[in-house]
């Protein structure tokens, strides 16, 4: 199994910029597909963005795009979410995750951190 804790959440102004980090402890995440979500208060769980094993295939969320940008360092187990150009509409907590495949787009999510807050004001 792998562990993994998500930082670099904060309160930023309205077109400011977060860079989020996820660490993966227990085990390589060098095989696994990676990938963001968020929640806001009274919705659903959604999608953001996705990175295959190896860092060349990326997903985006329609909502995030040209916005987020995810990366990777295998070296140091940690993948990270860019965001620039922040809007209230991006307030959440976001949760880093862990696939089973190596796969961006079947990547078979199976393990989670716990969230970091991520709060945007107008």
């Amino acid at each position: 199994q792998v562990q993994l804790v998500e930082s670099g959440g904060g309160l930023v102004q309205a077109g400011g910029s977060l860079r989020l980090s996820c660490a993966g402890s227990g085990r390589s995440l060098s095989t696994s597909a990676m990938g963001w979500f968020r929640q806001a208060p009274g919705k659903e769980r959604e999608f953001v963005s996705a990175i295959g094993r190896s860092g060349h295939i990326t997903r985006y969320a329609y909502s995030v795009k040209d916005r987020f940008t995810i990366s990777r360092d295998n070296a140091k187990n940690t993948v990270y979410l860019q965001m620039n150009s922040l809007k209230p509409e991006d307030t959440a907590v976001y949760y880093c995750a862990a696939g089973a495949s190596g796969d961006a787009h079947s990547p078979d999510f199976r393990s989670w951190g716990q969230g970091t807050q991520v709060t945007v004001s107008s």
